[in-house]
């Protein structure tokens, strides 16, 4: 094998890494979205994401945690081969790789029946917290703070670039989002599937930036 079809091979697997940071947010979104309205019982007011993997059909949500998991550390991966050097390229694709990790920990571990939902499960919280519900409490922090992180890094990546305006974007992002995951306050459940969006639809806007890039 040549070196420019060696070369050639790469960059396609690179791109088809990068086109997991596409795809992920779209499909997560999307699915959670649907579940939010058809699943009996369930209300965004009042429950978080998370309890769309208990229950008959939490399957999906479970499914829908651990793919985008997956899709965003593969991601991590093909962001680690374009920023080879210089700001950004050790820790943006690690902690890229940890907001990855923390989703599929929250797919694996299921958060416990509570709030109602589902039908049966308690009004409130339950008075015995589950090792399966303690592991998933640190799920959303560690993907959360971790994409922020991402965003902090690769901000200054982009301003070392001269794009100056896409690092200022990029921080507005980080900015948001930890607003808007922060656990007080009203609306928090709304908030936390705003920031889950805003988060993703940052991840895909990076990966089509370096898509252009490696392409170019």
């Amino acid at each position: 094998m040549t070196s420019i079809e060696t070369r050639s091979r790469i960059e396609t697997a690179t791109r088809a890494m990068l086109t997991c940071g596409v795809i992920a947010g779209p499909l997560f979104v999307a699915t959670a979205a649907a579940q939010i309205l058809t699943r009996d019982g369930f209300d965004l007011r009042r429950h978080p994401i998370s309890l769309l993997s208990v229950g008959e059909h939490g399957w999906i949500q479970v499914t829908n945690f651990i793919v985008a998991g997956l899709l965003s550390i593969i991601f991590s991966i093909g962001v680690a081969r374009v920023l080879t050097d210089g700001p950004g390229s050790r820790w943006g694709p690690r902690f890229c790789a940890l907001f990855g990790v923390g989703l599929v920990i929250g797919g694996v571990f299921r958060a416990d029946p509570a709030l109602g939902f589902p039908a049966g499960a308690p009004e409130g919280y339950p008075e015995h917290i589950t090792t399966h519900a303690m592991i998933h409490a640190f799920a959303p922090p560690l993907a959360f703070l971790s994409l922020i992180a991402a965003c902090l890094v690769i901000a200054r990546r982009l301003a070392a670039d001269g794009l100056r305006r896409a690092a200022l974007l990029t921080r507005i992002v980080a900015a948001v989002c930890f607003v808007l995951s922060v656990p007080v306050g009203p609306g928090f459940s709304i908030r936390l599937f705003v920031a889950v969006a805003l988060a993703f639809a940052w991840v895909a806007a990076y990966a089509l930036y370096l898509l252009r890039r490696i392409t170019a």
